[in-house]
C-alpha cells in the first residue's frame, strides 16, 4: 500500500497543469484505484497501486490529458482482475475505457510476442531476420493504438517497471529480458516520438539489467554524477547566454549530457575509448539565420579553446543526406572536452523532423528507409508532442487547445497497415483489408496455394474475412504434397484479396497450370502424328531443331496453341534429312520378307477367323503371345494393339462398340514381328558395338534405330524383328549384362 504521505506529495503530481475539474477526475480515479488494488502485486512483484501511481505520475510529467492519466492508474486494475475491465465506463467514461482496453491490447502483444526476436535471430541471415521484426514490432505498437495516447501510456508502465527492478536492485532472467524488450522496442518509439524525457531513461535503465559491469564500468568513469554533469552543463550555457546578449545575438540554447547507454554505444560503435570521447558533454545553440552562426562560432572559440581535428562544418558542407549544422569541440575550464552544435531553426528542424532525423541516422545507420508514409507520420507525431509540450508551459487553462490537442493525437494512428500474428507469435505486416488468404500468401506461396481455411483468435472464419490489427490467424492448408492443391478463381476478386502481391502469386499458379495442359495437349498430338507415320522412334529434340524450336517442348507448346501445323511436323518426317539419327556402328538391316511388316500373315484370328484385313498397330507392335484386341478402322480393317495400349484405351472410350475380338492364331514358321527396345546406358566408345553383336548372336534383326546421348548417357531405340516375345526377353536379359547399361526393356 503507498502511504497517506506519499499520496498526499503525488496528488500535486498527478493533478500538475489540469484545471480543477480535471484535477478533481484524477483524484476520484485515485480513491477507486486505492481501493481496487489493495494489496495486491504486479507480476513483477511491485505493489499494483504503487506502479499505477508511477505510471500516473509519469504521465503527468509528459504533460498528459486527465484521460490519459486515469487509464495510466486503472489498466493494471483490469489486468488484475478482469471483472473490472466493464466497471470503467459507467465510472470514468468512453474515452478512459478505450484507452485502457488499448493498453490491454499491447500488453497482449507483448504476451504473444515476448521473446519472438531472439528466436527469429536463429538460422541463416539471423542478424536481418531479428532486425526486420524488431522494426515491423515497433509500427504494430503503433498500429494498433487507435489512440495515440496508448502508447504514451504503454511508455510510462515500462519506465516505472525499470525503476522498480533498479530500485529492488534484482538482476536476474527476468530483469534481463524485460530490458532487452524494451531496449528493442519501447526505447526506440520513445525516441521516434521526441519523447527525450523518457528515452534516455528507458535506455539507461534496460542497458543497467542487460549489461550491469558495463554499467557499473562507464558509471565509475563519468566520476560524476548526472545532476553535476548537468549542472555544468547549465552553466556553460549561462556563460554562453551572457557572452551572445552582449553581442547582440539572440539565440536558443539547450543542454541534454550524454547518458551511459549513449556513452557505452559510441565506444562500442566507433571503437573508441573512454577518453577519446568529446561529446560527453554538449549543447546546441539555435539562431534565426546561417551568418548568426558563424557569429555564435566566434563566441565560442572566444571563451573556450577550440579543438581543431574536431571541427566540422555541415552547413557549407552538408552530409549526403543533407543534414546541416556546426559541430566544435572545445577544452572547458575544467580541462574537459565540451561539444557545441550551432544551427538555424530551419536546420534544427529540418535534422530532427525530416530525412536528417537524429533517430533515422543513429537506428539506420545512414541507410535510406523504404517506409517514406510512415516516416512523415512519424514525423508529424514528433512536432506535434513538442508543440503539446509548449504549448502547455504557456497556456493552461485553455480547454479548448487542449481539446484540439487530443483530438489531433488521437487520430495520428497508423491507420494504413495492419499487423497480424502467426500462432508462432511471428508478425506480418499486411495492407488494411487484408483476408486470410493475403496472410497465407504472405506466409509461403505454397501455404496460400493450399489454404482451404483459416482460424482467426481460434474462431474459424471464411477465408474473406477482413483482419484486424493484433489478430492471431491460423491457415488450415490442404493435405498432400506441395503443388497437388490450388487456389481458386474466386480469390482474385476483390471480395477475397486486397494486395497485388497475392493476386500476382495466384495468377501466376494458374498461368503455370495451363502451360502444362497445353504441353501436354500439343504433346499428345505430335505423338499421334508420328504413329500415324510410323515414325515413333524419331529423335524428338533433333525434330524440334529441324523445324526451327530450340527444344522440344518450344514444338509441343506451339501446337498445343494451334500456332503450328501438324503439316509442318509431317514433311519434315518425310524429308530425306530425316531427324532420326542413324549411328554408323549398328549395321542396319532390310526388314525380312517373312516379316509383317512386308505382308506377312500375322497369324491373328478375328472372332475366330483368319479371313479379315488386319494390320498390327505401330503404336504399340503387338507380338506373340502378347494380349492383343482389335479395333474396326474406317477403310483399312482390323487393327490390332496389345491389351495394354494406351491408344487402345482412349479409342475403345471413344467408340466401344468399334472393339472386336482377337486372338494369335497359327501363323508361319518364320514370321517375325517389329517390337521398339528402349535401352539406357552410360555412354562410352564401344557401347552400340556390344549391343548389336547380341542382336546377332540371338539371330534378331534390326531395322530401326534412335540414340540419343545427354549429360553422359545414351538414350537408345532399336526397332528388331523378333519371332515371338520369348526370344526378345532373351536378348534383354544378355544386354543388361552389357557393361554400362543401366535398363533394357521393351518399349
Amino acid at each position: 500500500m503507498v502511504s497517506t504521505a506519499t499520496l498526499s506529495a503525488t496528488s500535486e503530481q498527478l493533478v500538475q497543469g489540469l484545471s480543477a475539474d480535471d484535477g478533481a477526475r484524477v483524484m476520484a480515479a485515485l480513491d477507486y484505484a486505492s481501493a481496487a488494488y489493495g494489496d495486491k502485486l504486479c507480476g513483477s512483484g511491485q505493489g499494483a497501486l504503487d506502479f499505477a501511481v508511477g505510471v500516473a505520475c509519469t504521465l503527468a510529467f509528459l504533460r498528459t490529458d486527465a484521460e490519459t492519466r486515469i487509464a495510466g492508474l486503472m489498466f493494471e486494475a483490469t489486468l488484475l482482475d478482469p471483472a473490472q475491465a466493464p466497471l470503467i465506463e459507467p465510472r470514468f467514461g468512453v474515452a478512459v475505457s478505450d484507452l485502457v482496453a488499448g493498453v490491454r491490447q499491447l500488453i497482449r502483444l507483448r504476451e504473444l510476442t515476448q521473446g519472438q526476436a531472439q528466436a527469429t535471430a536463429r538460422g541463416r541471415n539471423a542478424a536481418q531476420l531479428a532486425v526486420a521484426q524488431i522494426e515491423t514490432l515497433r509500427k504494430m505498437l503503433l498500429a494498433m493504438a487507435s489512440d495515440m495516447r496508448v502508447v504514451l501510456v504503454r511508455l510510462a508502465s515500462c519506465v516505472t517497471t525499470l525503476r522498480h527492478f533498479a530500485d529492488i536492485k534484482l538482476f536476474n532472467d527476468m530483469t534481463r529480458d524485460y530490458g532487452r524488450e524494451t531496449l528493442d522496442l519501447y526505447a526506440p518509439l520513445a525516441n521516434r516520438l521526441g519523447i527525450w524525457q523518457l528515452k534516455w531513461e528507458l535506455e539507461d535503465l534496460s542497458f543497467r539489467f542487460i549489461e550491469p559491469e558495463a554499467y557499473k564500468r562507464i558509471a565509475k568513469m563519468l566520476e560524476e554524477k548526472r545532476m553535476m554533469r548537468e549542472g555544468f552543463v547549465s552553466s556553460a550555457i549561462l556563460r554562453l547566454q551572457t557572452e551572445m546578449a552582449s553581442a547582440g545575438i539572440e539565440a536558443e540554447v539547450f543542454g541534454r549530457p550524454k547518458h551511459i547507454y549513449s556513452i557505452w554505444s559510441k565506444m562500442k560503435g566507433k571503437e573508441l575509448d573512454f577518453t577519446d570521447l568529446y561529446d560527453v558533454r554538449a549543447f546546441r545553440v539555435i539562431v534565426a539565420d546561417v551568418k548568426t552562426c558563424y557569429t555564435v562560432l566566434g563566441v565560442v572559440h572566444n571563451i573556450w579553446t577550440p579543438i581543431p581535428k574536431e571541427f566540422d562544418d555541415y552547413i557549407s558542407r552538408p552530409k549526403p543526406n543533407g543534414y546541416q549544422s556546426l559541430h566544435t569541440v572545445v577544452t572547458a575550464e575544467d580541462g574537459r572536452p565540451l561539444e557545441v552544435q550551432i544551427r538555424t531553426q530551419e536546420m534544427h528542424s529540418f535534422a530532427e523532423y525530416g530525412v536528417a532525423a537524429h533517430w533515422r541516422y543513429k537506428e539506420e545507420g545512414g541507410s535510406n528507409f523504404s517506409g517514406q508514409k510512415y516516416d512523415e507520420k512519424i514525423a508529424w507525431l514528433r512536432q506535434l508532442l513538442a508543440w503539446k509540450s509548449d504549448v502547455a508551459d504557456v497556456v493552461v487553462g485553455q480547454e479548448e487547445m487542449q481539446r484540439e490537442w487530443v483530438e489531433k493525437l488521437k487520430s495520428a494512428a497508423l491507420d494504413d497497415r495492419i499487423f497480424v500474428l502467426t500462432p508462432q507469435a511471428r508478425v506480418l505486416e499486411l495492407p488494411v483489408g487484408a483476408t486470410p488468404i493475403d496472410f497465407a500468401y504472405h506466409l509461403h506461396s505454397d501455404v496460400g496455394h493450399r489454404c482451404r481455411g483459416a482460424r482467426v483468435d481460434g474462431i474459424m472464419v471464411p477465408l474473406n474475412t477482413p483482419l484486424k490489427n493484433g489478430q492471431t490467424c491460423e491457415i488450415i492448408t490442404a493435405k498432400g504434397a506441395p503443388g497437388t492443391a490450388g487456389p481458386s478463381r474466386d480469390w482474385l476478386n476483390v471480395d477475397y484479396t486486397v494486395s497485388n502481391r497475392t493476386r500476382s502469386k495466384i495468377r501466376a499458379w494458374f498461368h503455370a497450370i495451363d502451360m502444362q495442359e497445353t504441353l501436354s495437349h500439343g504433346r499428345a498430338m505430335v505423338e499421334k502424328s508420328l504413329q500415324r507415320e510410323g515414325k515413333t522412334a524419331v529423335n524428338l529434340e533433333a525434330l524440334a531443331n529441324k523445324l526451327g524450336f530450340a527444344k522440344v517442348d518450344d514444338l509441343f507448346l506451339a501446337v498445343g496453341k494451334d500456332e503450328f501445323s501438324l503439316r509442318h511436323v509431317e514433311h519434315a518426317l518425310h524429308d530425306h534429312g530425316e531427324a532420326a539419327e542413324p549411328e554408323d556402328a549398328v549395321v542396319l538391316n532390310k526388314s525380312r520378307a517373312s516379316s509383317v511388316e512386308q505382308g506377312a500373315k500375322s497369324g491373328v484370328l478375328v472372332v475366330g477367323t483368319d479371313g479379315l484385313m488386319t494390320a498390327l498397330a505401330k503404336c504399340c507392335k503387338p507380338a506373340p503371345p502378347d494380349g492383343i484386341v482389335g479395333f474396326v478402322t474406317r477403310g483399312k480393317g482390323v487393327s490390332i494393339h496389345r491389351a495394354t495400349c494406351k491408344n487402345f484405351a482412349e479409342m475403345r472410350t471413344k467408340a466401344p462398340e468399334r472393339v472386336i475380338f482377337t486372338e494369335w492364331g497359327r501363323a508361319g514358321s518364320d514370321t517375325v514381328y517389329p517390337v521398339d527396345i528402349f535401352i539406357l546406358a552410360g555412354d562410352r566408345q564401344g557401347l552400340l558395338r556390344d549391343i548389336s553383336e547380341i542382336f546377332s548372336r540371338e539371330k534378331i534383326n534390326v531395322i530401326g534405330v534412335n540414340t540419343q546421348s545427354t549429360k553422359g548417357f545414351a538414350r537408345m531405340t532399336f526397332t528388331a524383328e523378333i519371332g515371338a516375345t520369348a526370344q526378345l526377353q532373351k536378348a534383354l536379359t544378355a544386354i543388361t549384362e552389357v557393361s554400362g547399361v543401366q535398363e533394357a526393356r521393351r518399349a
